[in-house]
């Protein structure tokens, strides 16, 4: 429950409201799908997931976006600033239990932050999955993340991305629509695939929607949750979803294991 002093080394700023930290932790090793606990000195702590690649664990890589009062206090230090560290935490992205299979990735706004530990395991050792896609969709072309990447993969030639945007500019060329549109216009087997979804949670309910729809099994869907989560470690009861803790039992969970708790309004 005590955190550790940590320091931030980097701080690049990826869209208007988000920010993405180097910290300085030691040789850390984490889990594509784990989260960190910070804490902002004097206003508070909050979750946040990482989104450095985990073969590089001499830093962690924290993406924020500034919406209350702690995240607006972490975007805002600068390297060479302090900050209190607990963690990593929770579940991970089934990377090495889905080789052989295809994979999609689909991502919702700041959900692909999750989601690239994962994408950079999978691509480090591409020649043990099937067709890999990235499926990312954001409100606008401004608020596309990690956006030279998006382009570097793509780049690749053995990996499908594919970016939409909800809204767009004119100066835009891309997909317009939302991420689930462009479920239906992947190839993939889908008796031998892997889904992993991170977005907010209206999002992931219609992408697992059109995955089953394209024959994926549900428990072959894997979705991250975001909680109150306030111990990380499963003692305070704040993450609690129905029987589950998402601190201790996600954020990484099978959709067929929570797709009932998604639907109820206000849980």
């Amino acid at each position: 429950m005590v955190p550790r002093i940590a320091h931030v080394r980097a701080r690049r700023r990826e869209t208007r409201d988000t920010w993405t930290l180097a910290i300085d932790a030691g040789a850390t090793p984490f889990r594509p799908g784990q989260f960190s606990m910070l804490y902002a000195f004097g206003i508070g702590e909050i979750p946040v997931s990482l989104s450095g690649d985990p073969g590089k664990p001499g830093q962690l890589i924290h993406t924020v976006r500034a919406v209350g009062a702690v995240s607006r206090a972490v975007t805002r230090l600068q390297p060479g600033d302090t900050l209190g560290l607990r963690g990593p935490y929770g579940t991970a992205w089934p990377v090495a239990e889905s080789r052989g299979s295809d994979i999609i990735v689909v991502a919702g706004g700041l959900g692909l932050a999750p989601l690239r530990p994962a994408i950079y395991r999978l691509l480090a050792e591409r020649e043990r999955y099937g067709r890999i896609a990235v499926l990312y969709g954001t409100r606008s072309p401004a608020d596309i993340l990690f956006r030279h990447e998006l382009e570097r993969w793509r780049r690749r030639l053995d990996v499908e991305v594919e970016v939409t945007v909800d809204h767009a500019d004119a100066a835009w060329r891309g997909n317009v629509g939302v991420v689930t549109k462009l479920v239906g216009r992947t190839a993939f087997d889908a008796e031998n695939s892997t889904a992993f979804v991170c977005g907010p949670e209206i999002m992931m309910r219609f992408a697992a929607g059109a995955l089953e729809a394209a024959g994926v099994a549900p428990e072959r869907i894997h979705v991250s949750l975001e909680r109150n989560m306030r111990c990380a470690i499963g003692h305070c009861g704040h993450c609690q979803l129905g029987p589950s803790l998402v601190c201790r039992d996600g954020a990484v969970m099978r959709y067929d294991r929570v797709r009932s708790l998604l639907t109820v309004r206000e849980l």
